[in-house]
């Protein structure tokens, strides 16, 4: 079985959640097969595994829906995409995508950061449920994230294909510390600040917080770090503004939480990586947060700051805060690149296994 992994997603530089998704998935994959990586520029290879590569057009280019003229020519048995836009159409391989969420049909407001024109697209196009059927029923199976990813997809009737739950991965320390106390009062959040997110919520929260530091860790506008500046008591707001993964990591074992108000995920990659370092997650209390933050989190109403303040509160507790950190570390073992790996190998097998025997069956 020829393997093909679309690695097309993979940053410059650095890795962003879907560029770091498939630099582990790929790596570990290869340990348990051989597997070739399709990248749409040799610069990517800087962040890659040393594997096997091809070329291929850029995701976001024009010539997307008609990949597969491209990619026939390798003559692969099955390919692996990390995301659900890969054209499939006119192929002769078995193709195997990835919905990571479906966020965007409950929460439609576009990224401020995209044009007018695509805007527009983007608000048609989560609109219906049509188009999102249409090209997932074109491929010929699907990995979700998460139990609540699949039971929304079933919900809609998104897919007549098999659809897999395969856990995310996080780094697993050798040794996770064993922590009994917060060293800082600070709070991280890592996490874009698009409506949804909710990032206002943790902001107006710190009144009620005074000693507390909100740490943001992702990239912002200026626009929209004077807002939130605007919103929260005086010095009680750090930005980052793109943390690099050492200062991300500083901040988590320094914090006495990661926080996220979010009103929907479909995964919450932050969550598990700050309780694998044995840092406790308060969470809004959400059907993906309850999956993937399990009975070590601690649970807030994402429509109150005084919810929120008081489960930061409880967190003053040092027994319950050693035991949260405790609990934390070991939940976080089940979220883990090899068995990811492993599991999209199953998946991909099937996949050829099933094409290859309709094939047979042909007169």
């Amino acid at each position: 079985m020829k393997i093909l992994f679309d690695s097309r997603y993979t940053r410059l530089g650095r890795h962003d959640g879907i560029s770091r998704y498939g630099a582990r998935l790929v790596e570990e994959l290869a340990k348990l097969h051989p597997v070739t990586m399709l990248i749409q520029d040799e610069r990517q290879l800087e962040m890659l595994p040393d594997l096997p590569w091809v070329m291929g057009p850029s995701y976001t280019s024009p010539r997307e829906p008609f990949v597969a003229l491209t990619v026939n020519k390798y003559e692969p048995d099955v390919v692996f995409t990390p995301m659900q836009t890969m054209g499939p159409g006119l192929r002769k391989y078995g193709l195997v995508t990835t919905i990571h969420d479906l966020i965007y049909y409950t929460h439609r407001t576009p990224p401020r950061d995209l044009n007018p024109a695509l805007r527009l697209v983007w608000r048609g196009y989560h609109l219906w449920w049509g188009f999102q059927r249409t090209l997932l029923n074109r491929a010929d199976a699907h990995l979700v994230d998460s139990q609540t990813t699949a039971g929304l997809m079933a919900a809609h009737k998104l897919t007549k294909n098999p659809v897999r739950v395969v856990l995310l991965g996080t780094e697993q320390p050798e040794t996770v510390p064993h922590r009994t106390s917060p060293v800082t009062r600070n709070l991280v959040y890592m996490g874009s600040f698009m409506a949804y997110k909710n990032v206002d919520l943790l902001v107006n929260s710190l009144k009620f917080l005074p000693g507390y530091r909100l740490q943001l860790m992702s990239r912002i506008s200026d626009e929209e770090r004077a807002r939130l500046t605007a919103l929260a008591p005086a010095d009680s707001v750090e930005f980052f503004n793109g943390a690099s993964d050492e200062e991300y990591e500083r901040a988590m074992l320094e914090a006495t939480a990661l926080v996220t108000a979010s009103r929907d995920e479909g995964f919450g990659l932050p969550v598990v990586e700050a309780q694998a370092l044995g840092t406790p997650v308060l969470l809004s209390d959400i059907p993906i947060f309850r999956e993937i933050g399990g009975p070590a989190a601690g649970y807030f109403d994402p429509s109150s700051t005084e919810s929120f303040a008081a489960a930061v509160r409880e967190l003053e507790d040092p027994a319950q805060w050693a035991r949260r950190s405790a609990e934390s570390a070991e939940w976080a073992k089940r979220f883990n690149w090899p068995d990811a790996a492993r599991a999209l190998l199953e998946v991909l097998t099937e996949t050829h296994e099933r094409r290859t025997l309709r094939k047979r069956a042909r007169p």
